[in-house]
């Protein structure tokens, strides 16, 4: 049975930098909110070096129980999808990709020092079954995405059509949303057929506290948090009773440890 999928609006929601908790966060609720409106459309527009493999899963998870066509573009040009990137775009009903970027490169690497060579197979063969069961589920190039897990192998986005990695090649979202029209994909096992002609486009806005978030987790600003983080319980067990040093330096070492993805959003709340 094929079903006739409306779309009253379309959502697009924008990533761009190093996927974690806190675009983790901003991504399913984009999910979520496109849901609840009934928009039944979401185009993520992507440019990442890659990220946390505990982000991505959390990302992908909604992705593939997602009950609305979830389209992942890799825009703008001179942009990339590395790393985490990868297996976002492959667990997408549709990928598309604009003409000047690439995707590849998805080998995974420890935070913080190297691995055994034990530890390293078995990470890079957990990374390589789990690609390779989202690309049979949406029917993606298997075998390249073995090889961008374990070669760290990339293509431009011509080379990326070609090899069935992506759908769409367009130049902006404009024609991205007129290639949509028409394209049938599958939801709880029904096909459905999306319409996106003349349809209203609805940007889903990251929120003061998620910029604020994203912000923290730059790692140039994680440094000078830890670092004065450092001195200020110094000056604060150099100076007994002065508290201000103390409570600024503990604060500090929480937003860096939150910057360094050792504590997750709600930890470093509560803390």
């Amino acid at each position: 049975m094929i079903l006739l999928f409306i779309i009253s609006a379309i959502n697009i929601a924008n990533v761009s930098g190093v996927i974690g908790p806190v675009s983790a966060e901003y991504i399913v609720s984009a999910i979520e909110k496109a849901e609840s409106e009934s928009a039944d459309c979401l185009i993520i527009k992507l440019d990442t070096p890659g990220g946390l493999d505990e982000s991505m899963r959390e990302i992908i998870k909604k992705m593939l129980n997602a009950k609305i066509p979830i389209i992942v573009y890799v825009h703008p040009s001179g942009g990339r999808c590395a790393s985490a990137g990868v297996f976002i775009t492959y667990a997408a009903h549709i990928a598309a990709m604009t003409p000047g970027t690439n995707i590849g490169a998805a080998h995974p690497v420890a935070m913080g020092g190297k691995m055994d060579e034990e530890m390293k197979a078995k990470v890079t063969n957990d990374a390589a079954t789990y690609i390779k069961s989202i690309a049979e589920k949406r029917g993606r190039n298997k075998e390249w995405a073995e090889e961008a897990v374990r070669k760290s192998v990339s293509v431009t986005e011509k080379e990326a059509l070609k090899l069935d990695i992506i759908d769409i090649i367009a130049d902006n979202i404009t024609e991205l949303i007129e290639k949509l029209d028409g394209k049938e994909v599958e939801i709880d096992g029904e096909k459905t057929i999306i319409h996106t002609k003349d349809k209203e486009q609805k940007e889903i806005t990251w929120t003061t506290r998620q910029n604020i978030l994203e912000k923290l987790s730059n790692p140039n600003i994680a440094y000078i948090l830890l670092m004065l983080g450092i001195y200020g319980l110094i000056a604060e067990f150099s100076h007994p009773g002065a508290i201000f040093p103390g409570v600024f330096g503990a604060v500090s070492l929480v937003l860096a440890f939150f910057s360094f993805q050792i504590l997750p959003v709600n930890y470093a709340g509560l803390i």
